[in-house]
């Protein structure tokens, strides 16, 4: 028997619409550092990642595929992060300040928006690195993970969610990264049922590392935080610059199934 993939035929709309989103995301972000108040920019740039990530996915999977897998994982991690804010499982005891608007039920709509947005191109960084399914799924939930080495310290300086316990990693504890790494092998475990051969999309592979340059530069240059931006930098960009050059070949149209 066969079955076909679920693979979109390239799409300059997609790709052109991505690149305009990713255009917008990098423009927002520039004047961040800035500003005393960058609650609306932060919400763009999610906002913008989040349609930079569907648009160059639908460059490569068919648009149904793309819209069943970001509203699954958006629905999910929202109720990952609506159990971890009210339980303090898996990451911890954490709590959202109600800065970034619009939330609910005390949940920004915005952070679930970005599990996806990061979620796409990490794997596709972790494609080109292994190929066995379980050794995708593994790195690419390091590299999912690796994000939020900066991320969380820049969220919780901006006054965005504040941790109970003085954790070790400027003030975050590490609950929180296993929280994470076990969330987000879930989450890489979804991508590879409903999005399957990753590892195709130069955009998508440098939107992940551009992610880990912009923030990087942030913490080293802006942020006064050369260890975040050092440790948070080498952790995204050294898988980056391994994967860099590699691309899995683009498979048939048809694939056999015993």
């Amino acid at each position: 028997m066969t079955a076909r993939l679920s693979l979109a035929r390239p799409s300059s709309e997609a790709l052109t619409t991505g690149l305009v989103a990713f255009a917008v995301m990098a423009l927002a972000q520039a004047p961040i550092p800035f500003l005393d108040d960058d609650r609306l920019l932060t919400t763009v740039v999610v906002v913008a990642f989040f349609a930079a990530t569907c648009a160059l996915s639908a460059d490569v999977w068919r648009p149904r595929r793309v819209a069943l897998a970001a509203g699954f994982i958006v629905a999910a991690t929202f109720a990952l992060e609506l159990l971890g804010s009210t339980t303090d499982w898996p990451f911890g005891a954490y709590d959202y300040t109600g800065a970034l608007v619009p939330e609910m039920g005390g949940v920004p709509l915005v952070v679930p928006l970005a599990w996806f947005a990061m979620a796409v191109p990490a794997r596709e960084v972790a494609a080109r690195l292994v190929r066995p399914a379980w050794a995708r799924v593994a790195v690419g939930a390091l590299a999912l993970t690796a994000w939020d080495l900066m991320l969380d310290p820049q969220m919780v300086g901006e006054g965005y969610w504040a941790w109970e316990a003085d954790g070790v990693w400027r003030g975050i504890p590490l609950s929180n990264y296993a929280g994470w790494l076990v969330s987000s092998a879930a989450v890489m475990v979804v991508l590879d049922r409903l999005l399957p051969a990753p590892g195709r999309s130069r955009p998508l592979f440098w939107l992940y590392a551009w992610w880990g340059f912009s923030e990087s530069l942030a913490f080293l240059v802006f942020f006064a935080d050369p260890l975040v931006g050092v440790v948070g930098g080498l952790a995204m960009l050294v898988p980056a610059g391994l994967a860099w050059g590699r691309t899995r070949p683009m498979p048939s149209s048809r694939t056999s199934h015993g």
